[in-house]
This record gives structure tokens, C-alpha cells and sequence, in this order.
């Protein structure tokens, strides 16, 4: 069983102008959200911007990238944005990364850089890691390169698994991150992100998720989370016991819907 407490976070892309990026930021850390996590895709903002911004109109939330792509820059370029944004964040700013999630090569290829072969790209990420050690580093995992990777180097586990994987296969998978990290298990921090919450979604859902969250939820997949906030409060205690899964990152279209579970839970 896990010794971390629960902390929350809320994974945004995008908004319309400054005004609703900085409202989006304010609002999430008065819900109790521990921190605002931007992905690193063409089709969003820029991440450590983004990032930046939201600081800058914050006071206690955290930031960061989730997960930064790192075939998209070296590692030294990330050391360097990494320590100015830890700086002028009075050390608010946390690096996510990862070896590039599916379809990152068509990214990569307008930004005119090479993507890789797997293990480059893992090698890539192992670099980067090195490159801000004095940085608390989440890496996503779900292959047995990165798992054991982030079993040796991560502070947070971002387990990069499918919506629709069950408890049990989630299980497996952190069965081999716990086989690779040996004694250094119970100091990682182990974070899933829910695609979906509640019981009614919108239609674009099923497009973005590339599969039917109704669907997801009947067959017990962990990236959707139904019921009352009780219900969920119990599934989600229940997984920190089974699975070691204590940061719980959720997309920001379900920040309100989301948040009695994080009062409930969040720091406990």
C-alpha cells in the first residue's frame, strides 16, 4: 500500500484567449487541484507558455507538461527552459516526459526533427532526465523500456496505459514497474488520468478518446470513473490499496464535475 497522500491535477490543452487560459488556472487551484498539466502536441498550446502563464496568475498551483514529447528538442533545451521556468515559478513548475505518444511522428516531421527508432526515443528521454537531475521528473511508462526506465530515474510514474485497461491489467503493468524499481518502489509516485467522469459525455468524447467512454466504463476500463462522488471516492481509495495509484490527473472538461471527489480527497 502506497504511503503518498492523493493529489490531483487537471490536463488542459487549450483556450480561447488569455483571459479564459488564466480563469481555467485560477479556477482549478481554487477547486483544490494540485496542478495544471499541458500536453506537448502541435494541436495545443505550447506547453512551457502555457505553463508560464499559468503560474504567473496563480499562487499555490503547480504546473507543468504532460508529457513533453522528447524527440521534439535535446535535452539541453529542456534542462534550460526547465530551470527558468523552476525559477521564476519559486519552483512550481514540474517536468513531464515521454518518448512521444502515438502519431508524434507526423509532429516531429513538421517541426523538422527526427523522431527516432523506440529505443532512441527512450534514450532521448534518459538524456533529458539526466540532463535536470536536481528536477523532480514524472516520465510516462507503459512499455518495459520506459518502466524500467522511470523505474530507476522517475519520480512520478505516469502509467500511459489505454482508457479502456482494467484494474487487472493496470495491475500487471505496475506488477513490472514494482519488479524493475525493487526498493524503490514505495518513493514513486504513480499517476492515472481519467479521459471521463460522471455518466453523461459529450459527443466529441468518443472522437478524442478513439473509442466509446459508455463502452469503456461497462467493461471496468480505469480511464472513465462513474457514479456518485461517494462511488467514486471508494473506487478511487480502493485503487491507491490495489494498485499504488495516489496522483489522479483528470481532462479539464470534467474540472467542476470532478471536484467534490478532490475536496474529499485531496492531501489525505
Amino acid at each position: 500500500m502506497t504511503t503518498h497522500p492523493f493529489r490531483f491535477g487537471v490536463v488542459a490543452a487549450h483556450a480561447p484567449n488569455a483571459e479564459a487560459w488564466a480563469g481555467l488556472a485560477r479556477r482549478a487551484e481554487n477547486l483544490g487541484y494540485a496542478t495544471l498539466l499541458v500536453p506537448d502536441t502541435l494541436g495545443t498550446f505550447s506547453p512551457f507558455t502555457a505553463a508560464a502563464v499559468a503560474a504567473t496568475v496563480t499562487v499555490t498551483l503547480r504546473v507543468g507538461t504532460y508529457v513533453l514529447s522528447a524527440p521534439y528538442r535535446t535535452p539541453e533545451a529542456v534542462a534550460w527552459e526547465t530551470s527558468t521556468l523552476r525559477t521564476l515559478t519559486g519552483g512550481r513548475f514540474e517536468l513531464g516526459i515521454g518518448a512521444g505518444r502515438p502519431h508524434a511522428e507526423q509532429d516531429a516531421a513538421v517541426l523538422g526533427v527526427g523522431f527516432g527508432t523506440p529505443a532512441q526515443r527512450v534514450e532521448r528521454v534518459e538524456r533529458t532526465v539526466d540532463a535536470v537531475r536536481d528536477v523532480p521528473v514524472l516520465i510516462a511508462a507503459a512499455g518495459p523500456r520506459l518502466l524500467r526506465l522511470a523505474a530507476r530515474k522517475a519520480d512520478v510514474v505516469a502509467l500511459g496505459v489505454p482508457p479502456q485497461f482494467t484494474e487487472e491489467q493496470v495491475a500487471a503493468r505496475l506488477d513490472t514497474l514494482s519488479e524493475f524499481a525493487g526498493d524503490r518502489r514505495d518513493r514513486l509516485e504513480v499517476n492515472m488520468n481519467l479521459a471521463a467522469v460522471g455518466d453523461e459525455w459529450p459527443g466529441w468524447l468518443t472522437r478524442q478518446m478513439g473509442v466509446d467512454p459508455r463502452e469503456v466504463a461497462a467493461r471496468g476500463g480505469t480511464g472513465v470513473l462513474t457514479g456518485t462522488a461517494d462511488e467514486m471516492v471508494e473506487t478511487l481509495r480502493r485503487r491507491r490499496d490495489r494498485l499504488g495509484v495516489s496522483y489522479v490527473s483528470v481532462n479539464a472538461q470534467f474540472m467542476e464535475e470532478f471536484a467534490p471527489v478532490v475536496a474529499r480527497l485531496a492531501g489525505t
